[in-house]
């Protein structure tokens, strides 16, 4: 049983990271979820929490924290560290590192060896943004690995490349991973 730390950014593709800890889960892996503010806005944590039987996090310093250094613990808890859905503005915080949350404080807290994947959801044209697309280009070279979003009808109306990948597939990188 792996121990698998999903942050999930703030996106309409939220409810996707939903089914992915739940599939996590389902395949016997423990997950912790990491929310940013945003993302809590959208999503409540509780939900995260009951389709894992493991507390979520949202904020190191407000009342739901779980001790007075969680980045650490978390950082040291996790196996593998996948962040799904990763928003432009997620993405540029985690290449620049910079550590303004408790997402982004725990990416930076991650031991050298804990696998890191991304697994981008964007509007086309910002994916397409060249500061969106050195960004993650940084952090393939940091290390992380990029589950590619896939083409389609986004929530905006737009067609084109920028949906989150589905969770199967984020699960199946997950998997790969984890298997050396």
């Amino acid at each position: 049983m792996s121990r698998i730390l999903l942050g999930a950014g703030a996106s309409v593709a939220l409810y996707k990271a939903c089914d992915l800890a739940s599939k996590l889960s389902q395949d016997g892996h423990r997950v912790r979820a990491v929310l940013t503010d945003r993302a809590a806005q959208l999503v409540s944590p509780q939900l995260f929490e009951a389709v894992t039987g493991e507390p979520a996090a949202t904020d190191e310093f407000g009342p739901g924290r779980q001790g007075a250094m969680d980045h650490i613990e978390l950082a040291r808890w996790a196996e593998v560290l996948v962040v799904a859905p990763a928003s432009a503005d997620l993405v540029a915080r985690l290449a620049l590192g910079l550590g303004g949350d408790l997402l982004a404080t725990v990416a930076l807290a991650l031991p050298a060896h804990v696998p890191r994947l991304v697994a981008p959801a964007m509007n086309p044209n910002m994916l397409a943004n060249p500061a969106v697309r050195r960004n993650l280009a940084r952090m393939l070279e940091d290390g992380w690995r990029l589950v590619e979003p896939e083409e389609g009808h986004m929530a905006c109306g737009d067609e084109g490349r920028g949906r989150l990948a589905e969770p199967e597939r984020i699960a199946a990188a997950v998997a790969a991973v984890l298997r050396g």
